[in-house]
């Protein structure tokens, strides 16, 4: 019986969507408070970079370990061990703040981090089955469903941290609490409705089209190296100035909620554009994408540097423009990456890239901490602009034309 890929494709991307709500809770209901959780339990502001840097460098192990994982048994095995894991390590979080635990804190932190990771793999999962002209936009409907959890999420800091007050548990691990329970939910989602798996089904079919060259030529190869370069550089500017902007907030004289608020635009503009950008890179091209992301990120950086840090509204204003070139450069680059590597290594490849995307986090969120305490938070905006400019020469590397894979 001929299997009916338009349809399958819907089901895929609505099972993926769901899933995605419930993962972007559970990642950024601890962003908020990560830092003032590592800066409470360490008891130094220049920790306050720990949690980022632990949870990436667990991110980034997670990225390789789920991309093989993919691979060889599919995305449904893949990205739902990624997620029970990241629950589990949510939960220690939770038991190391009671227990004022650095080691458990720091373990905990680092499988949490896995939630990261299999939350970006997802949008590749949308592509699998996407024709060459519409991958962009079906990882872009993967992205945006994060949304609503991630905007939600932040602003629920004050509800979970009384809560978790009422029980005698210190407060701010109760972000870390609602992050278990959705992970672990969106774990048992894709083990029960991820079927017939995107990845093995697309091999299936290309087994059985007429045989094709697999091999990678030379200009596959530099859009693969294009394309992780675009999302590296895009990792580790954005990571870098979010890490430390609610330690900025705070320390002038900012309410928690109003850190919760800034992070949740922020997280908005990451996701929220997304199929207006999946449509944008279909129909233009992935350089132009690129551009538009060094030159967004450039922007970010140099207004949190020049922003005065009692303005709400222009550090608002500052994160947003952070995660919208974070969203152009991720879409473009995830495109790119695809378009260039051929099935029989593509999850593989996919990992790998993310390793190296998580690798950039980890260096983003443990320079900050060392930048701001060193210098300034005006220091490093300057820092991540300049550093998303690198992306522009770029262009002259990446391939005019899309490689349909």
């Amino acid at each position: 019986m001929p299997v009916d890929i338009h349809k399958l494709q819907n089901r895929t991307l609505s099972v993926l969507v769901g899933a995605q709500l419930f993962t972007g809770a559970g990642i950024s209901a601890g962003i908020v408070v990560g830092a003032l959780l590592a800066e409470d339990i360490f008891g130094s502001t220049s920790a306050a970079g720990v949690p980022a840097t632990v949870f990436t460098i667990g991110s980034a192990l997670a990225a390789l370990t789920v991309g093989m994982i993919s691979q060889r048994r599919g995305r449904r095995v893949g990205l739902a061990a990624g997620y029970i894991v990241s629950a589990l390590g949510a939960a220690g979080v939770v038991a190391a703040a009671e227990l004022d635990s650095i080691p458990l804190f720091i373990a905990s932190l680092f499988f949490y981090g896995a939630a990261f990771s299999t939350n970006l793999q997802a949008r590749y999962a949308g592509a699998d089955l996407a024709r060459p002209e519409a991958r962009a936009t079906a990882v872009s409907i993967v992205l945006v469903a994060t949304t609503v959890g991630a905007v939600i999420a932040p602003n629920l800091t004050e509800l979970t941290g009384d809560l978790m007050g009422q029980v005698d548990l210190p407060r701010l691990a109760g972000p870390f609490l609602l992050s278990a329970i959705v992970l672990a939910i969106a774990s048992v989602l894709l083990t029960a409705l991820l079927r017939p798996d995107p990845l093995l089904t697309a091999r299936e079919l290309a087994s059985n089209a007429p045989p094709t060259d697999d091999a990678i030529g030379e200009g596959d190869r530099r859009g693969v190296r294009v394309a992780v370069a675009v999302m590296v550089l895009t990792q580790l500017v954005m990571v870098a100035i979010m890490t430390m902007t609610p330690i900025h907030m705070r320390d002038h004289g900012h309410s928690l909620s109003d850190t919760g608020m800034v992070i949740s635009l922020h997280i908005a503009a990451m996701f929220l554009p997304s199929p207006i950008t999946g449509i944008a890179v279909d129909r233009y091209g992935r350089r132009p994408m690129i551009a538009a992301a060094g030159i967004v990120l450039l922007a970010a950086g140099l207004l949190a540097a020049v922003a005065p840090a009692n303005s709400m509204v222009l550090l608002s204003i500052a994160l947003v423009l952070l995660g919208l070139g974070w969203n152009f450069g991720l879409i473009a680059g995830t495109a790119l990456i695809t378009d260039s590597v051929p099935l029989a290594t593509r999850a593989t490849t996919q990992g790998r890239a993310d390793l190296l995307i998580a690798l950039a986090g980890s260096a983003g969120g443990l320079s900050s901490g060392l930048i701001v305490a060193g210098t300034s938070y005006a220091t490093l905006g300057l820092i991540g602009g300049v550093m998303a400019l690198l992306m522009i020469p770029l262009l002259f590397a990446a391939p005019s034309r899309r490689v349909a894979v």
